[in-house]
């Protein structure tokens, strides 16, 4: 059986090798015909400590790393990797007006 893989975006990233994502669905209402919203948290393992809250990343499930922590971190969707790129050389340049 293949393992499910989610996108979501993570809130918090204080745990260390772990991330907390956010992964929301959306599902029309049987009676009101409408459009709702839910949203679930889940605890991911991130080795190296790399994801910051804000970013969007892909998970996918596994086996039981603690106790509620079974699903792994398998990267950064492709939005966020451009929008880390854009932001690099920005970064830089403030730096390096700081130290002027």
């Amino acid at each position: 059986m293949s393992k499910r893989v989610l996108q979501g975006v993570v809130v918090s990233d204080i745990g260390d090798k772990t991330v907390i994502v956010r992964v929301e669905r959306r599902v029309m209402h049987p009676v009101y015909k409408k459009f709702v919203t839910f949203s679930k948290k889940y605890a991911a393992h991130d080795e190296n400590n790399r994801y910051r809250t804000g970013d969007t990343v892909r998970i996918e499930e596994s086996r039981p790393i603690s106790k509620r922590k079974c699903w792994v971190v398998l990267g950064a969707a492709a939005d966020t990797a451009q929008a880390r790129a854009e932001a690099a050389p920005v970064e830089a340049a403030e730096t390096g007006e700081a130290a002027s």
